[in-house]
């Protein structure tokens, strides 16, 4: 067994030498390396919080109002003459006496059509939307017609009390017309009409000795927005026993 020498254990030279020893500072840590910028986003935390919640609600957002699907009610239509407007005493069954039918968007408001409309253009309704008043239907009918006469003859016949639709035909862009036949046989004339600003169906069609036609018309920009309602409406025109 060795003997470690007494000054070896004990010198105060050894210990002062091994504490005052100059230490080479440290050396600073090497950079991170850069996140890759396809993996992790650079924005701030706010920021990209708040680009998540805004991704997120166009996500779940609901349709617009006028992307859903609309709803109806049933129109009954009497066709009745100046001479008879309203019934007895105002209070007609218009169900009961009902000669036509069409379908209006719930929230459309009525026009009341005065005696003096009805005797002098034949209009017999009309509904509205209150939002855009120009968009709207309406029936007019003339009475001791039999059959119809050729597609022309019958829209140039209905123009000449209607100067809105003298104006919609003479600046026409577009014009189409039809004949079609329900399940019973019954023709309908059917027009399109894509006028300067304004769009409109027509259909025509002859029962009980009337002429009946019904009118959907907007303006181009509501014609864009509500098609598929507005060609519903148009659509749901029928004469009483046909529905």
């Amino acid at each position: 067994m060795s003997t470690i020498p007494m000054a070896t254990l004990s010198s105060p030279s050894s210990i002062l030498s091994s504490s005052t020893a100059k230490i080479p500072p440290a050396k600073p840590p090497p950079p991170s390396p850069s996140p890759s910028p396809s993996l992790f986003s650079t924005k701030p935390l706010a920021t990209a919080l708040t680009t998540t919640l805004a991704t997120t609600t166009l996500l779940v957002s609901p349709p617009s109002i006028a992307a859903q699907p609309s709803t109806y009610h049933l129109y009954y239509g009497t066709a009745a003459s100046a001479a008879n407007y309203g019934g007895y005493g105002g209070n007609s069954d218009k169900k009961a006496s009902a000669e036509y039918v069409y379908d209006v968007p719930d929230g459309w408001k009525e026009r009341l059509v005065s005696k003096v409309e009805k005797g002098t253009n034949g209009t017999d309704s009309e509904f509205y939307n209150p939002k855009k008043r120009q968009e709207r239907e309406y029936l007019t009918f003339l009475a001791g017609f039999r059959q119809l006469a050729p597609k022309d003859v019958v829209l140039n016949n209905l123009a000449l009390s209607d100067v809105e639709l003298q104006d919609l035909i003479a600046g026409a862009d577009s014009f189409v017309s039809e004949e079609k036949k329900d399940e019973n046989g019954q023709i309908y004339y059917v027009y399109e009409i894509d006028g300067i600003g304004k769009h409109s169906l027509i259909a025509v069609t002859c029962a009980k000795n009337k002429l009946y036609a019904h009118f959907v018309n907007a303006p181009a920009p509501e014609w864009k927005r509500d098609e598929d309602t507005l060609r519903h409406i148009h659509d749901s025109f029928k004469t009483v026993g046909q529905f």
